[in-house]
């Protein structure tokens, strides 16, 4: 007699989730709650997504703009709308054949104000390292003298007033627990009698005794390797996934965990096989994601690099790094990498590098810093079996090999060490590069992206093509991106400054002023963002925020008043591109758009980007979301485009649903090569044996040389029709007749 079979927990009437044909990004808050992103649903799903691909939404810090502060894990935040207002959300979605995909935050929690947020960090400050919830936080009680340093207080703690108050000491209008028996302690015995001491919150550069994310004290690292720990903090999430609220998410700075592998896989086996999981993962120009994680791929910046490089001069390019360095003295990007680097750990980082030479030894101290600062790519992984032999060799040239050799042996045997060693690398390399290196150098700003190579901005149409064959062969449902929330210019901002690699004159005098790198900036900047609204303060704003990222001249803490009061001042009006260049620079927005949306992998458009988008670093990148209904309806209705923004709406919309309703079109990959004079400038590609994608590459170029001339593209066998005039093409296209009336094209074969 056989016993009856318990169900699998993923045997249910909930639908089974499907890897997402397309993603659209909306970005929560306050003023664009849940009930806003419902709204949004019949436009989203006439547009053709087939997931929205939410900000995070559990309980964050009240106010947040972005979520990523998360205060609660077991509860939908209350300010979008709470559990019911999401699960509102999903069902709407659903309704309109649409699914859900969460980003979530495995990495950090807030450190709050009011503390009481955090219910485990109140607790665990309150109990210290004996409260259930120490296990939660990577907390080093040794290195603060068995206290967790807070740095929340204004200055020095002797000059702020700080009270007992019952069962809180008070600051402000801030609060903290205090330990059980120590209420009616004098001040000072009071305050050593805690599990916290709170500091000015300049000694976190040096003294700060816990986990951050990056460099920001008030989000604080969570030991999601403890199986309970990944249990409490995931248990709403994969509540919504088992109930088939959610089908996909999102995983925030993976490199931050430990063990990101034993992260992912302990996450796959809660999810579920069908759950589409991509991670938030920079990968180096030659760098590969580890084959053994359990996850559809990154969420995209490595397909940004690739679709940005390829229409980047790479003559161009040197040209304008040429005069950029003659004009304002900057040196080559290598030194302006490995100087930030330096900076930044032996600074910001201080804390974070204080714990790893404690733990090394002060024999090996000097090893441990050059190894990080040598280190080639974000962060090694645990189980590789040596760490990167460029790291190795560039470390020992200035530590010696001896001491080298003794970091390599404390990395193999000793995890915490290796796990924390990797975590800080992650740190180093984000903020040495992305925020602060980005910042100094700039020849051409379209190459200063995430995931980016500044250095080496162009990429060849044949190493295009290789790195779309890998991605179809290796992680066919990776994602891919031109415009996110992190992205510190939008996709068709960058479009328009990467002309000047084909064109680099308007840069010519670019660099004057006291500041001459500012000024260069300042112009490719405005250039990029054109006659968009309220140009000139998003501009002023975004050029603060620039300088003090930088941190030559002034920073976020070291503000130099009077150099900050003089950056507006640099700000010119709206500027328009040369007519000839802005031809080129709206070939590059519908180049860049239709390569991303037809290449392999799953393509997200971040709000608002499927009309032309022209927006700077956050905050100005995550202003509210505003759609094109209108535009859409009239253009379903038979009207043509109307000026590029509506050109490139209609191609966004019409790939879209092609991947939406013949999803057989988007598999397989074949590079197709044109003949004649202006090859070169063609980039076309094959999906399937029925979808021909063709695009101009260096559009200026091509002019200047001449046009297309006599250049065909020879096609796969059969008949084929361009969209969308209908136009039939056999065996050869001739590009003049092909890319007249755009500059690209899509062509779908016909019985």
């Amino acid at each position: 007699m056989s016993l009856p079979r318990s169900p699998s927990p993923w045997e249910s009437d909930v639908p089974t989730p499907v890897t997402p044909a397309s993603t659209y990004r909306l970005q929560l808050r306050p003023e664009f709650p849940f009930a806003a992103a419902e709204a949004a649903v019949p436009y989203l799903s006439s547009l053709g997504v087939s997931h929205l691909h939410l900000s995070p939404v559990l309980e964050a810090v009240p106010g947040s703009a972005h979520g990523y502060d998360v205060t609660d894990h077991s509860r939908v935040r209350g300010e979008l709308g709470g559990e019911p207002g999401l699960r509102s959300l999903a069902a709407a979605a659903r309704a309109h054949g649409l699914g859900l995909v969460l980003d979530i935050v495995p990495n950090h929690m807030a450190v709050p104000a009011p503390l009481r947020l955090n219910r485990p960090l109140w607790e665990v400050l309150r109990e210290g390292p004996g409260s259930p919830f120490a296990r939660w936080f990577d907390i080093d009680w040794e290195a603060g003298g068995g206290q967790v340093l807070l740095p929340v207080l204004a200055g020095p703690a002797a000059s702020c007033e700080l009270t007992a108050d019952g069962d809180v000491l008070r600051y402000g209008e801030q609060e903290f627990p205090l330990r059980e028996g120590t209420a009616g302690l004098e001040l000072p015995e009071l305050l050593a009698a805690q599990w916290y001491r709170p500091a000015w919150w300049r000694e976190a550069r040096t003294g700060l005794n816990y986990r951050r994310f990056f460099t920001i004290s008030e989000l604080i690292g969570v030991r999601v390797e403890d199986p309970e720990v990944f249990t409490a903090t995931h248990a709403k999430v994969l509540e919504l996934v088992r109930d088939g609220v959610v089908e996909g998410l999102r995983i925030d700075h993976v490199d931050g965990l430990a063990d990101p592998e034993g992260y992912l896989r302990r996450l796959r086996e809660a999810a579920g096989p069908h759950c589409w999981v991509v991670v938030e993962k920079i990968l180096a120009r030659d760098e590969r994601l580890p084959s053994a994680w359990p996850v559809a791929g990154t969420t995209g910046y490595d397909a940004l690099h690739r679709v940005d490089g390829v229409f980047t001069d790479p003559d161009g390019a040197a040209e304008l790094a040429r005069r950029f360095g003659e004009s304002t003295g900057s040196p080559a990007w290598e030194r302006i990498a490995q100087a930030c680097a330096r900076e930044v750990l032996t600074g910001d980082l201080a804390a974070e590098l204080g714990a790893l030479e404690r733990r090394a030894g002060p024999d090996l101290a000097c090893a441990v810093r050059e190894l990080l600062i040598a280190y080639p790519v974000y962060r090694p992984y645990p189980g590789e079996p040596e760490p990167d032999p460029r790291a190795v060799e560039r470390a020992a040239a200035a530590a010696g090999p001896g001491a080298v050799a003794g970091v390599r042996e404390l990395l193999l045997r000793d995890p915490a060490f290796a796990a924390r060693f990797a975590q800080t690398s992650a740190a180093l390399r984000a903020k040495s590069l992305e925020d602060r290196a980005f910042y100094r150098y700039a020849p051409l700003l379209s190459a200063t992206e995430v995931g980016g190579d500044p250095g080496r901005p162009a990429v060849r149409a044949a190493e295009f093509h290789t790195y779309c064959e890998r991605l179809e062969r290796d992680w066919p449902r990776s994602g891919t991106v031109l415009s996110t929330h992190d992205t510190k210019r939008s996709a068709d901002v960058r479009a328009r400054i990467s002309v000047l690699s084909q064109a680099p004159g308007p840069m010519e005098g670019a660099a004057d002023g006291a500041d001459p790198a500012l000024a260069w900036t300042a112009r490719q900047t405005a250039l990029g963002l054109g006659r968009a609204p309220q140009a000139v303060p998003r501009l002023t704003e975004a050029l603060l925020k620039g300088v003090r990222e930088a941190g030559l001249r002034t920073s976020w803490t070291e503000p130099d008043e009077a150099y900050e009061a003089a950056v507006a001042g640099y700000a010119p009006g709206p500027l328009d591109l040369p007519p000839e260049l802005a031809e080129a620079a709206r070939a590059n927005v519908l180049g860049m758009a239709l390569l991303h949306l037809a290449m392999p992998g799953v393509p997200e458009v971040y709000q608002g980007s499927e009309t032309e988008y022209r927006a700077l670093v956050d905050p100005d990148n995550r202003r509210p979301a505003r759609f094109p209904r209108e535009a859409l309806a009239r253009l379903d209705a038979g009207a043509g485009p109307e000026g590029l923004a509506e050109e490139k709406l209609a191609l966004t919309a019409a790939v879209l649903r092609l991947r939406r309703d013949r999803p057989e079109l988007f598999s397989g990959y074949a590079p197709l090569a044109a003949r004649g004079p202006a090859a070169d400038h063609c980039l076309a590609f094959s999906r399937s044996p029925g979808l021909v994608v063709v695009v101009t590459r260096l559009a200026h170029r091509l002019a200047l040389a001449g046009g297309w001339r006599d250049t065909v593209l020879p096609l796969p066998p059969g008949h084929w029709t361009a969209l969308p005039d209908g136009t039939p093409h056999e065996t050869e296209a001739p590009l003049p007749l092909l890319l007249a009336p755009a500059p690209v094209r899509l062509l779908l074969r016909t019985a």
